[in-house]
Formats: C-alpha cells, sequence, structure tokens
C-alpha cells in the first residue's frame, strides 16, 4: 500500500470504485509527467498549471478526497504563489540509512519503511528519506515545517514533498543525475487533512523543519 490509505468503515470512502482509484493514479502520474516537462524550461508556469489540474480533479474527480458535500462548496485548494527560492537541489547522503518505520493505519494494518538517507537543505534543516518496503515501492519525503497549525500555515501534521509510487517527483538533475530536485512549491496535504476517512502517514521527528516553508499547498478546512 502507499501513503493516503483508504479507511473502508467510512461510508464517504467504501462508495469509491477502484476503477475511480486507478483512474485517479493514472492521471496523477500524467499531471506530474507534465509538470517535470513544463518545469525544465518555466518552474512558474508548471506550478500554475499543477495548481489549475489539482483543483480540477479535488473538485470533481470521484477519487477526490473531498466529501460529496465539500465538493459543492469547493472553490479550490489554498496555494501559496510560486517563489524560487524554495526550489531546491539535494544529494542523497547515506546518513541514517537502514532506520526502520511502521505507520499503523487502521484497517490497512503496518506500512512499512525502511530509511534511505537524508536530504542537508542548508538553512532550512535536513529530511530523512524513506522507501516504502511493500508492494510497489517508492520514495516516501513527508515534512512538517513551523508553520504547520499556524493560523494561514499549513496543515498541522504536516504535508509531502514526494511520493513517488504516486508519480509525485520533480525529476533529478547534474552530469551524474546525482541531484534531486526538491521543489517545496509542490507541498501538498495529504487526504486526511480533508477527509477523516483516509488513513495517511506523517512527518515523524527526523521529517521536521525548524525553519517556515510559507509555499506550496497551505491549509483551509473544507
Amino acid at each position: 500500500m502507499a501513503p493516503d490509505l483508504l479507511d473502508e468503515d467510512e461510508n464517504s470512502v467504501a462508495d469509491i470504485s477502484a476503477v475511480d482509484i486507478a483512474d485517479w493514479r493514472l492521471r496523477t502520474f500524467a499531471l506530474y509527467d507534465d509538470v517535470r516537462k513544463i518545469a525544465m524550461d518555466d518552474p512558474f508556469q508548471a506550478h500554475v498549471y499543477w495548481r489549475q489540474e489539482r483543483d480540477r480533479m479535488f473538485g470533481t474527480h470521484p477519487a477526490s478526497a473531498l466529501t460529496p458535500a465539500s465538493k459543492q462548496a469547493f472553490s479550490g485548494l489554498r496555494t501559496a504563489d510560486y517563489d524560487p527560492r524554495f526550489r531546491r537541489y539535494a544529494t542523497l547522503s547515506p546518513e541514517g540509512a537502514g532506520q526502520e518505520m511502521n505507520v499503523q493505519t487502521g484497517t490497512d494494518g503496518v506500512v512499512p519503511f525502511v530509511r534511505l538517507g537524508t536530504f542537508d537543505l542548508d538553512e532550512l534543516g535536513s529530511l530523512a528519506v524513506w522507501r516504502l518496503r511493500s508492494y510497489g515501492g517508492g520514495i516516501f519525503v513527508p515534512f512538517r515545517d513551523a508553520t504547520a497549525g499556524k493560523p494561514g500555515g499549513s496543515y498541522g501534521a504536516g504535508r509531502y514533498l514526494l511520493d513517488t509510487i504516486k508519480g509525485a517527483f520533480h525529476g533529478l538533475r547534474g552530469s551524474g543525475q546525482q541531484d534531486f530536485v526538491l521543489d517545496f512549491n509542490f507541498a501538498y496535504n495529504p487526504s486526511c487533512a480533508y477527509n477523516e476517512a483516509w488513513a495517511c502517514p506523517l512527518a515523524g521527528p527526523a521529517n521536521r523543519l525548524a525553519a517556515d516553508i510559507p509555499v506550496g499547498e497551505l491549509y483551509l478546512p473544507v
């Protein structure tokens, strides 16, 4: 299972079909593929496109985390304007590699992760990089910054920076393709921020930043 898991005991989620979920994921992969291509020349326009498509998917797609009632009142996700200072590049260091993290997700049981290493982000701090050990694999980087839970800030439990099993990945750069593109402008809230019927792995101690990250998707309860 991947991050953002369904709790099938909730009526609002049980009505979502497997076909709808598959379509959501296909559309998400296609979205990030387009975003990477656009960002090669213009990260700002890539961000505009990403915001438009996420708003459209959240407001209309049957596998959106929004409940039917929330969709009726939905006018768009609260997302900050693009700030190029928060587009970073980082090499994966081996620090912390091998550490295990098991996330309890209710009806879906325990989701196992193993740490691949660490991203060091200069004055922002550092973030643990995780790999999902169950079916599908994938790199997962959640984070919680100093704006979390504050009025006008980000979701109190944190956001996602990378989640490659769902397509949320901004590429590599450099002659050896060793630097990960880490663009906080594309940080987004886990589905459980909008619907408690979803179970979401969240940012642990190794994924907390003391700095403010005022970009990306912020939080406005729906």
